[in-house]
């Protein structure tokens, strides 16, 4: 092509040399030459390219990646000077999908094919279609932890690892999964497809203590901010993050925020949010009591019976005709039940519901006994105040506490009949303590959900008071023995349903009993309740949900430890383990980071300002926690919403990282 002239007369052609690497003939092939200008297309190379090799074959799913500036060149009508390509870059033909090799919340191993071309949080919607679970807004990848111990046992053990196939599945974009048999029909395709369906689905009963060993066990707050420096960033792709094919990742909930759990069209995503919670308990991540341990024990016996002799199709729920009838028989109920609901609303609306009684309260201080004493309590909207007697109650109270961002923490012991609350107030000096006995678990569950709603800024006259105090009862329920009711012959391996550290502290004689006497309490349960009863459990201990990070504050001259859960942010003292202060999402009016010196800004109301750095993770990670959060509590109830990408990248901040 004719460019400039020279002095002697002769045209200087403006055409280069671009050497492009294809992916498909190997590592040691030499790079394919094209003679190429600055106005020629992304598209026009990709043609040349195909020609010049002279391979038939279906390159429909390559695209050119740019090794230096880690961009995909997926824009096949811009050219190369748009781009700003010049002869020294380095681009490799490749295709946009490839296989990895997934660790799931159970454990278990999937080769999967994934799109390396396109963001993580569009990757794992994907994933998370093959695998026929909804709601993937509230999973994301992580890397897996490096190995340290390289000996030959544990490569041995390793590479004998089951590993299911779904390389070969391929899903049409935006249609709706067809069901066979009780699953999606893409894995009635064959015999190992279906057995990959059941491992999805029906929980893993061959637990052996020797994996509950083996398996990592954070000792410390420090120990549990390690997770959280290995989660990709969802807003970029995966070979953005430098991971290759067949690489290991880990897919796991990141999102503590689990929304419409339905058994009859959540069966996958049921079973790993159980295992992922069971795994939690076991691993000893989220702490919980011996009694509370011995229920999580009692629940996995259960379903480990049930799991045996479960089909897929068993736990997806009945027939078509029976599910008509069901839906006409919720339409019905609705319809009949609208016109007497309403009084109810209308006097939700005037009368606010109040709790009075007579409680024990204890206010910590330092170098004083604990002692409590006895007060009489008026709980009324989102404020507790308390006096000497009911007689008093007219009058000034001793104190008044606003709840509205308190942190409320269960401090349950049946057999010792200790019914606890632990408030911890926000107040200008940091949290202030108050600690509330109750006489029996019926005042404990009540003055519980109270608590709990007064803290999200709900008042008792929410639709969801009855339904928590219900939650709450329960749970109580489950911790309760049954001496009348006869034990179960044989139970095999119960003892190993519980942690190491209690497994270390009691004899298998003293665990088994106390296993079988709390299954008296579950033993009548379904396989999608028994579940659901863990997931809820799980759900009611007081570290649930909250993901750790170690930050160095704005002013401080030490590290300490900042946890985000679903509804607020936590500063917590890395010595001791204590609640600092407690900030609520809605009270937040805005953040942002400052990428330049990686620090996170936070703007509340009453202009409180809050600012600091990540000492481990990114803090793209921390941002991207923040909004995911605020991100999945503007999802609706409507099952066929779609998903709002876009809002999702603007909360997470994917427009700074790319």
């Amino acid at each position: 092509m004719a460019g400039l002239k020279t002095a002697s007369g002769e045209y200087i052609d403006d055409s280069w040399e671009l050497s492009v690497f294809v992916e498909d003939l190997g590592p040691e092939a030499a790079p394919v030459t094209l003679r190429v200008t600055g106005n020629m297309h992304i598209g026009g190379i990709m043609l040349q390219i195909v020609d010049k090799i002279e391979i038939k074959k279906d390159w429909s799913d390559h695209a050119l990646w740019w090794e230096q500036k880690k961009l995909w060149l997926l824009k096949t009508n811009w050219s190369l000077d748009k781009y700003g390509i010049l002869a020294s870059a380095k681009l490799c033909y490749t295709p946009q999908h490839k296989p990895v090799l997934l660790s799931l919340p159970n454990r278990c191993y999937v080769r999967i094919r994934t799109n390396f071309a396109q963001p993580v949080f569009r990757t794992v919607v994907d994933i998370c279609r093959v695998l026929g679970i909804r709601h993937p807004e509230e999973l994301s990848l992580l890397r897996a932890p490096e190995e340290k111990d390289k000996r030959k046992q544990k490569d041995k053990e390793r590479s004998s690892l089951e590993t299911y196939d779904l390389s070969g599945v391929r899903l049409p974009a935006s249609v709706e999964q067809q069901q066979f048999r009780g699953m999606p029909a893409h894995f009635s395709d064959s015999a190992e497809t279906e057995a990959c369906y059941r491992m999805l689905s029906v929980s893993q009963t061959g637990l052996t203590p020797e994996q509950i060993m083996r398996m990592h066990r954070p000792g410390s707050l420090t120990e549990k901010t390690h997770i959280n420096s290995r989660w990709l960033d969802s807003s970029r792709t995966l070979l953005q993050q430098d991971v290759k094919q067949n690489e290991r990742l880990w897919l796991r909930f990141k999102y503590y925020s689990f929304f419409d759990l339905e058994p009859k069209y959540d069966a996958v995503r049921i079973n790993q949010l159980y295992e992922q919670a069971r795994w939690a308990v076991l691993l000893e991540e989220t702490d919980c009591t011996e009694e509370e341990m011995v229920v999580f024990a009692a629940l996995q016996y259960r379903i480990n019976q049930l799991s045996l002799n479960t089909s897929p199709a068993e736990q997806s729920g009945d027939s078509g005709l029976d599910d008509l009838d069901k839906a006409l028989e919720s339409l019905e109920v609705k319809l009949e039940g609208s016109s007497s609901a309403t009084p109810s609303v209308l006097e939700s609306l005037t009368a606010i519901p109040e709790l009075k009684d007579y409680l024990r309260i204890f206010r910590p201080r330092k170098l004083t006994l604990k002692a409590y004493k006895q007060y009489w309590v008026v709980f009324k909207e989102t404020s507790i105040s308390y006096y000497k007697s009911s007689e008093e109650a007219l009058g000034e109270p001793i104190q008044q506490l606003n709840l509205k961002g308190c942190e409320v923490v269960p401090d349950v012991n049946i057999s010792g009949q200790k019914f606890c609350i632990k408030l911890l107030v926000p107040s200008p000096d940091g949290m202030s303590e108050v600690h509330l006995r109750c006489s029996d678990e019926q005042q404990y569950a009540r003055w519980m959900a109270g608590c709990r709603l007064a803290a999200k800024g709900k008042t008792m006259a929410d639709a969801s008071y009855q339904a928590e105090v219900e939650n709450i009862r329960s749970f109580l329920k489950l911790q309760q023995s049954n001496p009348d009711t006869a034990l179960v012959p044989e139970a095999e391996g119960a003892q190993w349903l519980v942690s190491p550290r209690y497994q270390k502290k009691f004899k298998p004689k003293q665990l088994t009993p106390r296993i079988l006497e709390a299954y008296q309490n579950v033993a009548q349960l379904s396989l999608p309740e028994a579940k659901m009863k863990f997931i809820q459990a799980w759900q009611s201990l007081p570290d649930f949900g909250i993901s750790y990070f170690v930050v160095r504050f704005k002013g401080s001259r030490k590290d300490e430890i900042l946890g985000i859960a679903n509804n607020r942010l936590i500063r917590i003292d890395l010595a001791v383990g204590d609640i600092v202060k407690t900030w609520r999402y809605s009270n937040m009016r805005q953040w942002n980071v400052n990428w330049d010196i990686q620090q996170v800004a936070i703007e509340f109301d009453e202009h409180i300002n809050v600012a600091f750095s990540c000492v481990h993770a990114s803090c793209k990670t921390v941002h991207e926690y923040i909004g995911g959060y605020i991100f999945l509590s503007t999802r609706a109830a409507d099952r066929s919403q779609t998903l709002d990408e876009e809002l999702f990248h603007k909360l997470t901040g994917g427009h700074e990282a790319l």
